[in-house]
């Protein structure tokens, strides 16, 4: 059995507290939380959305290794400068996810437009680790639907062995750009 992938939260209080998926997390202890860029993981990967290079099979080496997925818990609207930072500041390696369809509240539909909670799970799900992923999304409302709504493309995602594939299969569920 896969150990599961150690998840970490660069959180910049940029958001609504009570819609913080990333502050539920922490407490269900699925991640861990730094207020600080200096506190985050030395090896991983960052999430960016601009990043270029999508989360796949060729990262699971690292992953299996011990590196760790960071997120960056911030508002959309300050997305770009807070990522240059952490960026700046790091060595980890930037890395975008594959399409999915958000079921959170917020930006349910919103193609992209991840949760925290949603984008670490979908690492996890890619991963291997499936177990994870359902765990970290238990505690939300639009969790299990999350699951269920992006069930094909996941599947998909998990039987890839190239992260080129997973940018290829993305567009058998999604229409291109």
């Amino acid at each position: 059995m896969d150990e599961d992938v150690p998840m970490h939260i660069i959180h910049l209080d940029q958001d609504d507290p009570k819609k913080c998926t990333a502050r539920a997390m922490h407490r269900i202890g699925e991640a861990i939380i730094h207020h600080d860029v200096r506190g985050a993981p030395r090896r991983g990967f960052l999430l960016d959305p601009s990043a270029g290079i999508v989360l796949g099979p060729d990262d699971r080496t690292m992953i299996d290794r011990g590196a760790a997925i960071v997120a960056l818990d911030c508002s959309w609207k300050q997305l770009e400068s807070s990522m240059s930072s952490i960026l700046d500041n790091t060595k980890l390696e930037p890395r975008t996810l594959p399409l999915v369809l958000p079921a959170n509240p917020v930006s349910w539909g919103k193609l992209g437009r991840l949760s925290t909670a949603e984008a670490m799970a979908l690492c996890a799900a890619i991963m291997g680790r499936m177990n994870q992923a359902v765990r970290m999304l238990r505690p939300f409302r639009f969790g299990q639907e999350f699951l269920e709504l992006n069930a094909e493309p996941i599947a998909a995602y998990q039987e890839c062995s190239t992260n080129s594939e997973v940018v290829q299969a993305q567009w058998s569920f999604f229409e291109q750009p």
